[in-house]
């Protein structure tokens, strides 16, 4: 039999349905891609958005059109807030909860056709099983990803994510060291650790994120660490100065901000002051400065007036950062901020969005400007794009190359050029491989740059 997955929102679900899909590998299921006709079709939903929910149910429409007589299963977030939605689109089989989703054999039977969906979600309340994953990248085969961490304690005012995963849990140390052996044998060179609140990791039962990262530190043929998101409460100053003081760990931060001022910080329920923030950001930039640091910040939240966003703009604006990935806010059910007044009209919302989305793309242009000369090493990925290879740095910079067949899955040193939208252009220096002999052929393949 022939099974398909489509998998929408953060890495953790791409690092849970590689699960998924290792699970029907073994027994015997040929994996297609979702775009071809398959007996079987498996969509991981998200649901941070009302966009994601309203995505999640169209491509469970898009894979019944293409295989009619597909057994569909919906697993996710959205299969764990709103089962009775996605039941109700004709042709789905079973809806499978945060506890159920890594058991879909005990539920799906033969995977033939129901006669009507069937639905097998729990309390969340309930939940407390950690469901272990971790994958490859979703389009190389270089990087991986490596779930450490589950759920979540914080219960900010605008976020779904403890009501559909639960309270916050982690994997033991010695779990996730023999899972990172397992990639390494698979020739993965990266491992990017995932997971709802990875700094949160191992605090329930005395265990420390630092901890799990000396032991990961440890595994031979993990030539690079890179930590997703972490809060900013949660990074404190030993462990910046583990982080870029180790030789694996990249120097790379994604630290979510949400908001600039501190009246929307403190009713979203967020665990820092803007002043704590910049003082985190100014002491990495400090220590490291050219770390990549990357910002998450939601844009119309109730009671956000035209000063408070002029405030954040402003703010953000100043902190030395070097990307932003900006969220338009959105009514999400049974969350506390949904009940907030000072509703946004979406059309300010929107229109707030795009005025931050450009102020990323400067920051992030700056910060490439600000690379531009350094040698950094860059993890060469396999795709193939005008005779051209890309990879990234280890302070998350894309640079291109030329391409050659022993450059793919190597760490290079390049050095970093000019830059157009998203990506740099890079001269190689040398190749951190066995296969030494590419090395006397950099000149000429750096002149395909030139």
């Amino acid at each position: 039999m022939k099974a398909s997955f489509y998998t929408l929102g953060c890495k953790l679900n791409y690092a849970e349905t590689a699960s998924l899909e290792r699970q029907f590998t073994d027994r015997g299921f040929d994996i297609v891609p979702f775009a071809e006709p398959a007996d079987v079709c498996i969509v991981n939903t998200c649901s941070v958005t009302e966009r994601a929910d309203r995505e999640a149910r169209q491509i469970v429409r898009r894979a019944l059109r293409r295989s009619p007589n597909a057994f569909v299963a919906v697993v996710g977030c959205y299969a764990q807030l709103d089962p009775e939605a996605i039941a109700s689109i004709d042709g789905v089989d079973v809806v499978l909860g945060a506890s159920e989703k890594f058991r879909m054999f005990d539920y799906a039977g033969s995977f033939q056709k129901f006669s009507s969906p069937k639905v097998f979600v729990s309390p969340i309340g309930t939940v407390n099983d950690f469901g272990p994953a971790f994958s490859g990248g979703v389009d190389d085969r270089t990087r991986a990803f490596l779930k450490v961490q589950d759920g979540c304690d914080y219960n900010c005012a605008f976020c779904t994510i403890p009501l559909a995963r639960g309270e916050s849990r982690s994997q033991s140390i010695d779990a996730c060291v023999s899972q990172a052996r397992q990639l390494v044998g698979m020739g993965y060179k990266e491992i990017i650790l995932t997971g709802v609140n990875v700094g949160d990791f191992g605090k329930k039962d005395g265990r420390s994120f630092i901890q799990l990262l000396k032991q990961l530190e440890s595994v031979d043929g993990i030539e690079r660490i890179r930590i997703s998101s972490i809060e900013p409460n949660l990074l404190d100053e030993a462990l910046v100065d583990f982080w870029l003081g180790s030789e694996k760990i990249c120097d790379h931060f994604h630290i979510p901000l949400q908001h600039g001022a501190d009246e929307i910080l403190r009713t979203m329920r967020r665990r820092y002051t803007s002043d704590n923030y910049v003082k985190l950001i100014n002491s990495i930039r400090e220590k490291s400065p050219d770390a990549g640091i990357g910002v998450d910040v939601i844009v119309g939240f109730p009671g956000e007036t035209e000063q408070m966003f002029e405030r954040s703009f402003n703010y953000i604006h100043e902190i030395p950062i070097s990307y932003l990935h900006v969220f338009t806010y959105s009514e999400r059910p049974n969350t506390p901020s949904i009940n907030f007044p000072g509703r946004i009209d979406p059309r300010i919302r929107y229109s707030h969005s795009d005025k931050l989305r450009i102020l990323g793309q400067m920051k992030r242009s700056a910060f490439f400007h600000s690379q531009k000369g350094r040698i950094r090493p860059v993890l060469i990925e396999g795709t193939i794009e005008e005779n051209m290879l890309s990879g990234y740095t280890d302070n998350y910079v894309r640079v291109r190359v030329p391409y050659h067949p022993l450059l793919e899955n190597s760490v290079v040193m390049v050095r970093i050029g000019e830059h157009s939208g998203e990506v740099c252009e890079g001269e190689i220096v040398s190749v951190k491989s066995k296969q030494s002999d590419i090395n006397p052929m950099l000149p000429i393949l750096n002149s395909v740059v030139r």
